[in-house]
């Protein structure tokens, strides 16, 4: 039986890799892009791998529209048609009011979580559409809980950006409807990954309703419920796991 092919866009570390490794053995053929650290990224292919399935890993900077288009047309290539796509890539850039921040790190934040993200969304499309010769498949797009809660004094651009992931997955969510494809997002609470600055994880855990983080793979198990035939009338959908923020 032919095995379904995902694509993970920065899937070699945190919630990525923990979706990539969670989707092997679920029974997924996995693509998984990097930007820099390709040992990382090997390492998730071989445990992939060694799940029973295929895996390749793509360096591409998933910001820059002909690296996208490239990275999309390299998995299918190496593993067949892509079905499933999940945008994990992500930054909060320097910690800071968003009057004390710089320029260059605002853009660089709206560049890799937003832009980039509708870039890898409407690369998905083009390829999976019915209306465009596709066979459909889910889309899975990131969010953060600072969407909702704004991070003040710690990174309100990266909430703006994430709160545009949300509103980009109800409105591509409602253009694919009839052409196959489900779009959805999920919105994780603090996660315990190295996306955050060091001390941060240790100063807001206290804080966190559950008094913990979340771990990686309590987020990829529910990237995998949207991406699965059981969420089959699951669309526009922003799935929380947060811990009860």
């Amino acid at each position: 039986m032919k095995r379904p092919v995902v694509l993970i866009v920065g899937g070699s570390r945190g919630i990525g890799a923990a979706t990539a490794r969670m989707a092997a053995r679920a029974g997924y053929d996995v693509a998984v892009s990097f930007k820099s650290d390709g040992n990382a990224a090997a390492a998730v292919v071989n445990e992939a791998i060694a799940a029973g399935g295929r895996a390749v890993a793509i360096k591409a900077n998933a910001v820059t529209e002909s690296e996208i288009e490239r990275m999309f047309d390299d998995a299918a290539a190496a593993l067949g048609a892509i079905g499933h796509v999940v945008h994990s890539a992500g930054i909060v850039g320097k910690n800071a009011r968003l009057d004390r921040a710089s320029a260059e790190t605002i853009r660089e934040v709206i560049d890799v979580n937003l832009f980039g993200g509708l870039l890898c969304a409407r690369a998905a499309a083009r390829r999976m559409s019915r209306a465009s010769g596709g066979e459909g498949g889910a889309i899975v797009l990131l969010s953060s809980v600072a969407a909702v809660t704004g991070a003040p004094n710690e990174y309100v651009c990266y909430a703006a950006a994430k709160a545009g992931i949300e509103a980009a997955t109800r409105g591509l969510a409602r253009e694919l409807a009839k052409e196959g494809v489900r779009v959805n997002c999920l919105r994780p609470g603090t996660t315990d990954t190295d996306i955050h600055e060091p001390g941060r994880l240790a100063r807001v855990t206290p804080l966190l309703p559950m008094g913990r983080p979340g771990q990686p793979d309590e987020i990829a198990a529910g990237i995998l419920f949207l991406l699965s035939p059981a969420a089959s009338y699951v669309n526009g959908a922003v799935l929380s796991v947060s811990g009860g923020i």
